[in-house]
């Protein structure tokens, strides 16, 4: 089959409810949430008063008044931590302690026909979501190929066998080597509030509007688009074939060297074995330790292919 589905059990969802909960993030996050309706989903980032991210997310509205941040399951008490500092005066409640629903990803040339043969209905563009009783679908690419499922865990088994008789199981490991392919960043545990959005490319890949107004690290981030050049930009990564990648053992937040300086040049963002046993990675580094080489716990380690990401990123 060319469709498969995983369980993302290192996914979870935030929830926030109240007639305030829009208006509350419009003021918190970098992307437009004025623009959330029924039928679409928003990327966005939240970030420190010093314009560094805390979490990456994508936002869809599962009811009226009744919104979830998809977030890595280990940094979201750190979200709601942030979020719940400025929330008291809203008419808005944070759940950051719900697991009631499960996040799913489907994918593969035939992952959108299956999902309408099991829910009825489907996403057809980017970022599109389709929502019905226990389950919300989003397409998270532009070519229909790679979808999230978020199924309400009273009615999930149903929707379960379903997949499971029209897909192929796949795994969470699958699915993060996808992402990474596709150039987008995922914040993790190690690396909150480490980076300024431009260093994770997310001025380019639709996390931020820079037309919205303020919100929180608004100036910080503004200033870097506009006046600004970042010193590292994201790029997709992976072992060199003469290194014994099976043995290595790579997390977010790792430093990375190039040529004979003892100074990080980079960061590892994320990293995922392939199905064939390839370790590949999303990393950050400065354009001089990319052209230098990178390299793994020191300039003597493991080196490093990278290769730009699948998307234009500005030079400027």
């Amino acid at each position: 089959m060319t469709r498969q589905y995983a369980k993302l059990d290192q996914e979870s969802l935030l929830h926030l409810q109240g007639s305030d909960a829009l208006s509350f993030l419009q003021g918190q996050v970098t992307c437009d949430t004025r623009k959330l309706a029924d039928a679409n989903s928003l990327p966005g980032v939240l970030c420190t008063v010093q314009g560094r991210v805390v979490g990456d997310f994508l936002l869809c509205a599962l009811a009226p008044e009744h919104l979830v941040l998809r977030l890595r399951r280990d940094i979201r008490d750190t979200v709601a931590a942030v979020l719940a500092k400025y929330i008291v005066f809203s008419k808005a409640k944070l759940e950051p302690g719900r697991d009631d629903w499960q996040v799913m990803a489907c994918w593969g040339p035939e992952a959108g026909a299956a999902l309408l043969d099991c829910f009825g209905t489907v996403p057809t563009e980017k970022h599109g979501a389709a929502v019905g009783d226990g389950f919300a679908l989003l397409q998270t690419d532009d070519a229909g190929l790679r979808f999230e499922c978020y199924l309400r865990k009273d009615a999930a088994q149903t929707h379960l066998q379903a997949l499971a008789r029209c897909m192929d199981q796949g795994s969470e490991a699958d699915w993060q080597a996808l992402e990474i392919a596709a150039g987008i960043a995922r914040i993790e545990a190690g690396t909150t509030g480490e980076f300024i959005p431009q260093m994770l490319n997310y001025d380019v890949t639709g996390h931020i509007s820079f037309n919205k107004g303020c919100y929180t690290g608004q100036e910080v981030v503004a200033r870097m688009h506009y006046r600004g050049k970042p010193k590292r930009r994201l790029y997709r990564a992976a072992v060199q074939p003469s290194e014994p990648a099976g043995s290595l053992q790579v997390a977010a937040g790792d430093p990375l060297f190039g040529g004979d300086s003892s100074q990080a040049q980079g960061n590892v963002v994320n990293a995922a074995a392939t199905a064939d046993g390839q370790l590949v990675m999303l990393v950050t580094a400065t354009g001089p330790g990319v052209d230098t080489g990178l390299h793994l716990s020191g300039p003597d380690g493991p080196s490093l292919r990278t290769e730009p990401v699948p998307y234009p990123v500005p030079e400027k």
